[in-house]
């Protein structure tokens, strides 16, 4: 260890020394994984570090098909030593299962075979990366953040301090961008300035001192002390900024850096891991760069946990406290700033949230999110007495997504007027309060885990799985039966699904719903829910945020959900023309039928609609209400068994085509079909096994099919022929697997297109009046998400033109449905989108819209837009007639128009060509030397017609870019079915990759219906567990028979009961889970690990708790309570029930018990004892892992024991308790067996020698 720390710290010491170009190396961000990377020379700065000491970073290539580059701290960085490194091995530092690291270690090991020079031909990433302007911006914002507080008081210290900072910024020359997003003349930086001059700056934004703000009566200074003192310095004093001192030492250095990575590595990078926590600053206690010791708001009485009120007054204690607000005294408020004020009046209400607030180009967190952001995102205090943070708006996206995963809300705050706009707005409300005088800042958005969007200003997402938002409400019914209502939605995709139903005591449909659809956030009515389901939420999704709404105010009932749903006009786009109502046809099923209005609940609806409501409550709350619910993507949820459960004969039930086998969550977790149970990740699942799909939408919808397998032969069968017909052409699958490579998050982008043209948001969504000072950056976004659509779906056609010519060939009824066009065949699925992609090809120039962020459309795309082209174009003519006539008639060739703006077309003629009889209409507006310029009423009409023309065209090209995505989405329809057919393709292609090779044999599946009257049946020969290919000992996984409900091999039985024995770690769980899966796998339609499989359809697998057990984990296996339970549970599903059942037991009494029942038959994992004697110790015990007939004799438990490492002295002694246990047993045995042949309960001749047998035994 203490070598490792000398290394390390000569490492940090002489980098320059340790690292050179040409280097191969594994290096890491924070929270992210280990990447092989290359050593090469920034292309600009032509080094490869940066800084010194503890700070120093080294310029690295990620190795990658795109390769992208970044600065990395030197501790995270480690010599690469190829592939074939321990390290890279399970176990070890590098270890990935993630196929785009494997690829990276490929390059960089074919780079490893090459001298430096060679290597460095490799460097070929010369652009910059994203980050590297944000980081520049963070740098100004943090050396400046001095001048602030006590400095910038009084109206002229402000313009003081302005008028030095200006002259300092002109001698940096830094670069600096300025977006008016609301002018439309040259060079107008208006927005936040004070004099127009020069855009605000980071100096002074991040001080807070708001140019925005500033007027002749009152200068704001948003980050001064929040209550204002009189200013002690002299007029004409001016500090400089002063560089930021860390606050972890007294000495001054530059504050660290974030790590420059382009954006594409941080997407690579994000989609392993969340960052892990940043190296605090400070804590929340040390004001420690302005020497105070505390923070002014932890000074702050009111703010004082025990003594805070929420929002109307009610103490902590109160049942009905709401912790989501908070009570702000209005005599504290009339002492702040106005900006401060503004911020307070927000908190107070969002009181839960971490307050981005805009100032300027900076979003800046004060007193206790200031803190929050200091230590979770490692940002730097300001100088001052109040708690003062921030970050440049273009790193957004990044910092709230590491807030939002650690499980915070993030309110983003914009400025939504600029200073001019509130000056008019001053003066037209007359008289206006000093707290007036300031920009006007609304809430835009808030942000929490389960209502992400992933929006043009918030970072891409990090995973491809769904991400849950669970809103949920129960009660008990007249029977005393527990019924669920339910709504849960995916944000990003802004799909709703809905429903009502029964339960049992145990919760199994609600257990089963949140294993299917896991959530990250659960919504509830306060005091609603039953203490099972309580419990049901803190144990299965303790990581899950839950929050508790108020009933009526927040989580509606019924009748409110319905009328908002109506009144808000969410559908009128989409508005359902077969039900005569603006509902969708699925909340509209829910309503009564005999209100056509749809204002009326159904009767068994009314739950369903308040957990609708108490959603729709929310994502009003978070300001993403309008672009979700417009998409009108509704669909009931029905639990998986309710059709089950509705079906009485079997036959009939399989041979339904929606049949599905139920999984709940408990078998689920113990076959570790999702996630393993040893850290809950997806390492050794199933899904991990079977997983090799291209597309995001891909994986999402087999983890749907995991979840819930078919039931119906034909079914299975078809998708079984799909894994054939592909298997078939494997030249074809190796093309569409490239091509499906390149495809985006099309189901995401369509939910982002939707919210981007959604009239129904740009009118009234806060957003829509945000001033942002990367909008160029974002409309550029914007446009390059909806190329990529438009590139998807070119691929999605080509895969089809790839496939449809073999198409016709495939005995699979699915796979023809979705490579067959509907207009060539009305069996087919696939939409033709040929003529709508040419469309949006020749719609604008893509090119040139990539590149301006602008979009401009061709002729005969926008009505609105060419009509007023049209108009303008007329009215140019007129004019130029009207100029030509009146040069007639004063008989002057040389007579031009003359003027900009509003003062155009201004008729300039010659003095000398003046007659004295001009027209009396021509009016004097202007003159020059030697000429006259004259309007007339026609030129004036003229030109308001033109002005109008102009203003229609502007404002349509402005709303261009939401009209041109609005009528994208028109045709939703079409492009959703195409994603859905591509994803229902890479799923069967992912079975069929499964199904083409594994660690062994692999078979097709046959599927039988049940017979009349013949026993339902499992087989499976040399079968082997899909996820293991080795045995704990590191021996090859050893390949088993599976026979219940059918005659084996040397046993006549047909038993649907098989009593599993063996040694305690001989295989037994291992045995029924592989069991449990190969059945999963049979009906999901993939290829089994075995020799043969026949099965007649399995409805649901039950897995009991010992299933999931582990190494030395420890069950109760040995009391009397114990074997009579388990004696009474082998006999009912034996007996009664009859289902196909693996009962694994160490009960030994209970085997011989069932030993000669005809519904029962013994098996038992097989394993050699040598020297068997008295003392455990001496005996040595391989396990076979085979699975035979017949009962082991013993579990073998001490031989666990000694594997465990337990103590030699204790083993003896549980050796000893062991046999006299087992002695009392025995007599207990004998005296029952000699009690049933007194009373003539056994009438068996051979009772005598059997006691005889017995009591020798004993």
């Amino acid at each position: 260890m203490f070598v490792f720390l000398s290394w390390h710290i000569c490492c940090l010491c002489s980098v320059s020394c340790e690292y050179s170009p040409g280097d191969l190396v594994w290096a890491k961000m924070e929270g992210y994984p280990w990447w092989p990377c290359l050593i090469y020379n920034h292309p600009t700065e032509r080094t490869i570090v940066r800084g010194k000491g503890k700070s120093a970073r080294v310029h690295v290539q990620f190795f990658d098909d795109s390769p992208t580059r970044g600065w990395i701290s030197v501790k995270y960085l480690k010599p690469y030593k190829g592939s074939s490194d321990g390290e890279t091995m399970k176990g070890g530092l590098f270890y990935s299962t993630k196929p785009e690291i494997k690829r990276a270690m490929v390059l960089a090991d074919d780079a490893m075979t090459k001298d430096k020079t060679k290597r460095l031909e490799l460097a070929v990433c010369n652009e910059p990366s994203d980050t590297e302007e944000e980081e520049e911006e963070m740098e100004e914002m943090s050396e400046n953040a001095s001048g602030n507080s006590e400095d910038c008081n009084s109206e002229e210290d402000v313009k003081s301090n302005k008028r030095v900072m200006s002259s300092e910024r002109a001698v940096k020359a830094k670069r600096r961008r300025v977006l008016d997003s609301d002018s439309d003349h040259d060079g107008s930086d208006v927005e936040f300035k004070p004099d127009g001059k020069e855009a605000a700056s980071s100096e002074e934004a991040s001080s807070g001192v708001d140019e925005n703000e500033s007027s002749d009566t009152e200068t704001e200074s948003v980050a001064e002390s929040p209550i204002k003192v009189p200013s002690k310095r002299k007029r004409g004093e001016v500090k400089k900024p002063a560089k930021r001192s860390s606050l972890g030492n007294g000495c001054s250095e530059t504050p660290k850096r974030a790590a420059t990575v382009s954006s594409e590595a941080k997407s690579k990078l994000t989609s392993f891991a969340a960052p892990e926590s940043f190296e605090s600053q400070a804590n929340a206690g040390s004001g420690s760069t302005g020497g105070f010791s505390v923070w002014e708001h932890e000074k702050l009485d009111w703010l004082q946990e025990g003594k805070r009120r929420d929002a109307h007054r009610r103490r902590q204690g109160d049942p009905d406290y709401d912790p989501c607000t908070l009570y702000v005294p209005e005599d504290y408020l009339n002492k702040c700033t106005p900006g401060v004020r503004r911020w307070w009046q927000l908190k107070s209400q969002n009181f839960d949230a971490v307050i981005c607030y805009k100032v300027g180009k900076f979003y800046e967190l004060y007193h206790m999110d200031a803190v929050t952001g200091v230590n979770e995102l490692g940002l730097i205090f300001m100088k001052g007495t109040w708690a003062h943070s921030g970050f440049p708006e273009t790193a957004f996206g990044r910092f709230s997504d590491v807030l939002v995963q650690k499980g915070y809300k993030v309110a983003r705050v914009e400025q939504t007027e600029t200073p001019e706009m509130m000056e008019a707005r001053c003066k037209s409300g007359g008289h206006s309060s000093r707290f007036d005088k300031v920009v006007r800042r609304e809430i835009c958005r808030i942000i929490t885990k389960g209502t992400q969007t992933y929006s043009v200003m918030d970072c891409d997402p990090s995973e491809n799985h769904s991400k849950f938002l669970l809103c949920v409400k129960e009660k008990e019914d007249s029977a005393g039966t527990r019924v669920y209502g339910v709504c849960f939605v995916d944000t990003s995709m802004g799909k709703f699904h809905v429903g009502q139903f029964p339960d049992d005591r145990h919760c199994s449909r609600f257990r089963t719903l949140v294993a299917h659809y896991t959530p990250v956030q659960v919504l509830f009515e306060k005091g609603n829910l039953s203490v099972d389901t309580q419990k049901i939420l803190k144990g299965s999704l303790v990581s899950c945020i839950q929050e508790g709404l108020t009933s009526g105010s927040q989580f509606w009932n019924a009748s409110k959900t319905l009328k908002v749903l109506l009144e808000e006009g969410y559908f009128k786009e989409k508005q359902n023309s077969e039900n005569g109502c603006s509902l969708p046809s699925v909340i509209k099923s829910l309503t009564s039928e005999s209100d056509s209005l749809g204002l009326t609940p159904g009767e068994n609806s009314e739950l369903a609609l308040s957990a609708l409501g108490g959603c729709v409550f929310y994502l009003k709350k978070c300001l993403i209400d309008q672009e979700l619910l417009s998409q009108a993507n509704f669909e009931e949820y029905v639990p998986v068994d309710i059709t089950t459960a509705k079906t009485m004969s079997s036959s009939s039930l399989f041979a339904r085509t929606g049949q599905r086998m139920v999984l709940d969550g408990v078998t689920l977790m113990n076959l570790e079909v999702l996630q393993n149970g040893t850290n809950g990740t997806i390492e050794g699942t199933l899904l991990e096994r079977i997983d090799s799909c291209c597309t995001p939408f891909g994986k999402r919808l087999l983890k749907q099919w995991l979840c819930a397998p078919l039931c119906n032969p034909k079914s299975i069968n078809d998708r079984l022929d799909a894994v054939e017909d592909l298997l078939a052409v494997p030249d074809k699958m190796s093309e569409v697997s490239e091509c499906l490579k390149k495809l985006p998050d099309l189901e995401r982008l369509l939910s982002k297109i939707h919210s981007i043209g959604s009239p129904l948001k740009s009118q009234n969504h806060p957003d829509s009046r945000a001033i942002f000072y990367e909008e160029l950056k974002y409309s550029k976004k914007k446009i390059a998400d909806f190329l990529s659509a438009l590139e998807g779906f070119k691929v999605m056609n080509e895969i089809v033109d790839l496939m449809e010519e073999v198409a016709s060939d495939f005995k699979s009824k699915v796979l023809k449905q979705l490579l067959t066009r509907k207009a060539k065949n009305p069996n087919g699925r696939f939409p033709d989108l040929s003529a709508e992609l040419t469309r949006w090809d020749t719609a604008f120039d893509h090119n040139q819209a990539r590149k301006t962020g602008v979009i401009t459309p061709k002729a005969g795309f926008d009505p609105d837009y060419d009509g007023a082209l049209h108009n303008i174009k007329a009215v140019e003519e007129d004019l130029q007639k009207y100029l030509d006539k009146q040069r007639k008639l004063l008989g002057c060739k040389s007579m031009q128009y003359w003027g900009t703006g509003k003062n155009r077309y201004q008729m300039e003629i010659p003095e000398s060509a003046i007659s004295r009889n001009l027209p009396q209409e021509y009016e004097l507006r202007s003159s020059r030397k030697g000429y006259k310029r004259y309007w007339t009423k026609e030129i004036e009409k003229m030109l308001a017609a033109m002005v109008n023309a102009e203003e229609r065209r502007d404002a349509a090209l402005k709303d261009c870019m939401r009209r041109l995505f609005y009528n994208f989405d028109k045709n939703s329809k079409d492009w959703q079915t195409a994603v859905e057919c591509i994803a229902v393709l890479d799923v069967l292609m992912s079975l069929a990759h499964y199904s083409q090779g594994g660690d062994g044999p692999l078979c097709r599946p046959v599927i039988l219906l049940p017979m009349d009257n013949a026993p339902p049946f499992l087989e499976l020969r040399n079968s082997r567990h899909p996820c293991i290919t080795k045995t704990f000992f590191g021996d090859d996984f050893i390949p088993n028979d599976i026979v219940i409900g059918s005659k084996d091999e040397g046993s006549s039985s047909e038993a649907s009961c098989v009593l599993v024995t063996g040694p305690n770690m001989g295989g037994k769980s291992t045995l029924m889970r592989q069991a449990g899966l190969l059945v999963v796998m049979a009906q999901l339609g993939c290829y089994v690990p075995a020799e043969a499989c026949r099965l007649t359809p399995i409805d649901r697998v039950f897995t009991r708790l010992g299933a999931s057990d582990r190494i030395m984990a420890g069950r109760g296996t040995a009391t009397f309570d114990g074997t009579a339970i388990a004696s009474a549970v082998v006999k009912e599903l034996a007996e009664r029930i009859r289902c196909r059942t693996l009962f694994s037991t160490h009960y030994h009494s209970l085997v011989e018990d069932y030993s000669h029942c005809g519904a029962v038959r013994l098996g038992h994992m097989a394993c050699m004892v040598e020297n068997e004697s008295e003392d455990p110790s001496q005996e040595t015990i391989t396990f076979l892992y085979k699975f035979i007939e017949g009962a082991c004799p013993k579990s073998y438990g001490f031989n666990a024991a000694r594997l465990a490492d337990i103590p030699e002295e204790v083993i003896q002694q549980g050796h000893r308790k062991a046999k006299e246990f087992e002695k009392t047993t025995m007599s207990l045995r004998i005296f029952r067996y000699l009690c049933q042949v007194v009373d003539g309960a056994i009438s068996d001749e051979n009772a005598v020698r059997k006691l005889t047998e017995m009591i020798n035994r004993l």
